[in-house]
This record gives C-alpha cells, sequence and structure tokens, in this order.
C-alpha cells in the first residue's frame, strides 16, 4: 500500500481545513465512475488518491456510480469497476448509486422551477450550442426563458409522465446567458430518454444531467471533499451553485487534480469502446489495452500500479507521463517475485553429436540470482533447442554467442562447440551439430578455460509447446499527429519451454530467460508478456 505520510496539495488543502475546525473533523471522498465503460489506467490515478486519502486520515471513501445515462451504461461495467477497485487492493466504505437519488433530484428540480431558477425550454441541442455564444461572446437568451413558473411546471411534470419524445424539451437552469463562464449560461439540468435504466428500470423517462446530480449526490452522502479532474474545475460554479441553490447544509468542497496521460497510450472510453465494437482488439481486457482489466490480464501487478500512482504524484497542471515509467515499476515489483524458466521462442534444433545416444541426465538451474530461491533440475539430453538469435553464422564484432567453431556454456550444463551448420533447400538454417566437453559440467571442478557467451536452451525430448504472446505498444503516431492502432502490437510465437513451464497455473508468473516477465492467460492458456527485461526509462 502507498505510503499515507505523502502530501500534495489535496492534503495541504485537508490539513487546513482539519485546523479549522471544518467538517467537524471529518474527510469522506468517494469514487464516482460513470457505468458507460471499463476503467483505464488513468482512473487508477483517481482511484488511489480517493481511497489512500480517506485512509490517511481516518475517513472513509464511498464506491459510486453516477448512472444517470441509461443509454450508454451497462450492469457489465458496473460488475467490471467493483473488480477493478478490489484488485487494486481498495475496500469502500458504502457502494451507491446516483439512481438511488432520482427521486430526490427531481424534488430539487421542482424546487428550483417553483423559485424561478429553471425552465423548460424547447430549443433543439443545436440551436442551444448556437444560442450558447463563444468564449469571447455572451450567449444569447432562449426564446422560452421567461415562461411563468406554472407553465414550466406543468410541462416538467408532463416530461416526467412521458408525454413528449427524446429532445423535445429539456430543463435548463436560469443563471447568466452572459456569464464569462460557459459552463453557466443556463445549463442543462433534465434530458428526456425513453430508455431502460440498469436499475430503475422503465420508472423515469427524464433524466438528470450529470453536472446536476453530480453535487447533490455529493451533498446526501455528506462527502467533504469532491476529488475530481482538471476538466472540472470551470464546472465549479455550477457545481456550488447547484449545492448552494438546493439548499444543502455543510456543502462538499470540489478539488480538482491533473489526469493522468500517457506516452503512446490513449485513454478514452468512447476511442476504447470503438476498438472493442471494431474487433480491433478482443475485448475490454485484450492485455494490450490500457484498462485495469487489460492490464491485470497482461500480469501487471496493483502493487506496480499503486507504486507508479505515488511516483506520478498529484499535480494542478496536466503533464504527460512516459509509459516505461509504468513499465519500471512493474519490473521492480516483479523481479523479487518471479523465478526464471527457460524458453525458446524461435527454435533452431541443436544436436550433440558427441552425446551418448538414447540419455538423459538432470542438471540443476538455478531460479534466480537471489541464492534464497534454490535451484531446479532441468532434463539435458543429445537433442535441443536454442533460440535462433542465439546463433549468427557470420558473427559481427562482439558476438559471442553461438557462431560455427565457438565455444559457449549451456546455462547449468555443459560447454558447447558449434562445428556444423545445416540448411534447408531455402537457405535458412534448420540444425546445429555441436560437440560438448563432459569436464564442463556446472558446478565441476574444471577450470582451465573460460567461455564469454552463455545461452539458455529447451531439451527437445521433453520440451512442452506453448503460444506466446509478445505484446508492444496499441497505439503509435500516425501520420498526422494522432495515436492510430499500431499493426504490430501483437507478434506471437510458437515456443518450446522447459517441463515445470507446462505446470504452471493460470495467472501465474515467471520470468522467461533473457526474455522477460511473463503470465500464463487466465483466458487461453497462452502465455502473455508484460514486460522485457529492457528500460530506456532512467530514474531521475
Amino acid at each position: 500500500m502507498a505510503d499515507l505520510e505523502i502530501s500534495n496539495f489535496i492534503h495541504n488543502i485537508i490539513d487546513k481545513d482539519l485546523a479549522d475546525g471544518k467538517n467537524g473533523g471529518k474527510v469522506y471522498t468517494r469514487f464516482p465512475p460513470e457505468p458507460n465503460g471499463y476503467l483505464h489506467i488513468g482512473h487508477a490515478k483517481s482511484i488511489c488518491l480517493n481511497f489512500t486519502t480517506a485512509q490517511k486520515y481516518g475517513g472513509k471513501c464511498n464506491l459510486r456510480f453516477d448512472d444517470t445515462n441509461p443509454v450508454k451504461e451497462d450492469v457489465e461495467y458496473v460488475d467490471s469497476i467493483q473488480e477493478d477497485v478490489k484488485w487494486l487492493g481498495f475496500e469502500w466504505d458504502k457502494l451507491l448509486f446516483a439512481s438511488s437519488y432520482f427521486d430526490i433530484m427531481f424534488h430539487c428540480a421542482v424546487k428550483l422551477i417553483r423559485e424561478g431558477k429553471a425552465y423548460v425550454c424547447d430549443l433543439s441541442a443545436d440551436e442551444i450550442r448556437e444560442y450558447r455564444g463563444t468564449l469571447t461572446q455572451p450567449g444569447k437568451e432562449s426564446p422560452y426563458r421567461n415562461r411563468s413558473i406554472e407553465e414550466n411546471m406543468d410541462l416538467f411534470l408532463r416530461m416526467k409522465e412521458g408525454e413528449f419524445p427524446d429532445g423535445a424539451k429539456i430543463l435548463r437552469a436560469k443563471i447568466d446567458m452572459a456569464s464569462p463562464n460557459i459552463n453557466m449560461r443556463d445549463p442543462a439540468l433534465y434530458r428526456i430518454a425513453h430508455q431502460s435504466h440498469h436499475k430503475t428500470g422503465d420508472e423515469w423517462c427524464i433524466y438528470p444531467m450529470y453536472d446536476f446530480a453530480h453535487p447533490i449526490e455529493d451533498a446526501i452522502e455528506g462527502i467533504t471533499h469532491s476529488i475530481c479532474t482538471l476538466e472540472f474545475e470551470d464546472h465549479r460554479p455550477l457545481y456550488d451553485w447547484v449545492i448552494r441553490e438546493t439548499c444543502w447544509e455543510n456543502p462538499p468542497q470540489q478539488i480538482e487534480f491533473a489526469r493522468l496521460n500517457l506516452t503512446n497510450t490513449v485513454m478514452s472510453k468512447r476511442y476504447l469502446k470503438a476498438l472493442v465494437d471494431n474487433g480491433d482488439v478482443t475485448g475490454w481486457d485484450d492485455p494490450r489495452m490500457p484498462t485495469i482489466a487489460g492490464i491485470r490480464r497482461r500480469g501487471y501487478t496493483p502493487e506496480a500500479v499503486r507504486d507508479f500512482c505515488e511516483r506520478i504524484g498529484v499535480a494542478k497542471a496536466n503533464s504527460t507521463v512516459e509509459t516505461e515509467l509504468l513499465e519500471h515499476c512493474v519490473r521492480e515489483d516483479l523481479k523479487d517475485k518471479t523465478v526464471s524458466k527457460m524458453v525458446v521462442m524461435d527454435p533452431i534444433k541443436v544436436t550433440v553429436r558427441n552425446y551418448p545416444e538414447g540419455r538423459t541426465e538432470m542438471v540443476e538451474v538455478e531460479n534466480s540470482k537471489n541464492p534464497e530461491d534454490g535451484s531446479r533440475m532441468v532434463p539435458f539430453s543429445r537433442d535441443l533447442y536454442v533460440d535462433r538469435t542465439d546463433f549468427m553464422e557470420e558473427p559481427v564484432k562482439g558476438y559471442f554467442r553461438l557462431f560455427p567453431g565457438n565455444e559457449v556454456r549451456f546455462k547449468g550444463a555443459y560447454f558447447l562447440v558449434c562445428e556444423e551448420v545445416i540448411k534447408d533447400e531455402n537457405g535458412e538454417v534448420v540444425e546445429l551439430i555441436c560437440t560438448y566437453d563432459p569436464e564442463t559440467k556446472c558446478g565441476g571442478t574444471f577450470s582451465a578455460r573460460k567461455v564469454k557467451g552463455t545461452i539458455h536452451w529447451v531439451d527437445a525430448n521433453s520440451a512442452v509447446p506453448i503460444k506466446v504472446n509478445a505484446y508492444n505498444q496499441l497505439f503509435i503516431d500516425g501520420e498526422d499527429g494522432k495515436q492510430v492502432v499500431n499493426p504490430e502490437s501483437l507478434k506471437v510465437y510458437n515456443a518450446f519451454a522447459e517441463p515445470a513451464v507446462g505446470e504452471m497455473k493460470a495467472g501465474e508468473r515467471c520470468q522467461f530467460f533473457r526474455h522477460g516477465y511473463y503470465i500464463k492467460d487466465t483466458k487461453t492458456g497462452d502465455f502473455n508478456r508484460i514486460v522485457d527485461l529492457k528500460s530506456s526509462w532512467k530514474k531521475k
């Protein structure tokens, strides 16, 4: 769990509130996702911030679904979000839904109408945008703005009863069409949507807008600090207006922080949903996706994600964080949690000519660089596989792996010399004929000579065939500078592994020696690359 003593500007605000005796010394936060898609890594930052803030001050944090738009919401998303929060290691105080407050929100809207602070407008969405004005020009008042309270009340009740089609009318706040803040130019409060809701069914055909519902939800729950991302900063005057005009005591305080932006990553639920719908990925939990479900299936750990969120901190200004930092956090967490196995990705057959036919022996291979992790026994015989990248027929300078006439150490076993190269009719290398020195077995006393190269291998007679998914960035820069789907985001290997890999359980992780960290997929049984072993990110 993150270090709860670490502070940021939000905690400084809370510290002052507590010192001033505000909120009766309580700290109550909430994480309020809309269930219209799967959460992504950007949401992880908000989850960690809200829950750890409550923990730091001995407070509480709710998980609340802002389910006010039934057109886009689904129970599938509700379930996935709960799983994501639990996976990250957090428990909410209460599980709540905005839809549970629809009656209260409706009465709040009625109160505004009766006080002349809201009206029913017949303008279309396009007309409302035209009337709203620009950042430099004030808006124009709707021709329906001065309807009587009685007429507005009658129309709003008829909206509730389902008399009008979608888009025919909308309830708007009567604030100021000349406000320098466009969000205050008579914003929408309620819309018509003849759509069944995942919790309330067909009870309602009018639904509150987010900017109206959200502050009321916070007020009902007694939230003290409503922490949200920076794009809601311009909405704060409206947040405060709703709280004030609907007469809530002990109003919540909205505080904005910079959202998480990652290099080569798109974090828009709308865009990610389009990838799923178009079949560009296999689903929301495709291991290439930046969703929490995706990175969980990819093999990232909750500890690594929390560490990442702690490292990037909480800022007031938007910035972009390197994806390499997230991968670095994953490596740091996995390096002491996994042991290595030998896997040959792109195999070349090796025949050890002078090794006795029909013989198999067990050689000892260490599980990791940490002596406490011990070792394991793996079979070695006349027939082996090595990675194609570990052989070069015409070696470049500084190449110390297999090439004709060169001697290398086969990890945990013997020194072998490549003596003959066999190719197929296309000129591709298909087999290497080698000889071994029986006096050079690892752990033996022979030390008259040294070799510079050590490579991994697997015994061909006992090797387990596995499918390996090597994932790369899902997004790359397109010609117009915008992020597009990387056509090379997945490379599949039909690999061979030592027998112990075949015994791994779904969800179990290990290091493929010299390749990277991998996890056995919970759905397919394939092996997914979590991260490779190299990192270009340098700790500041």
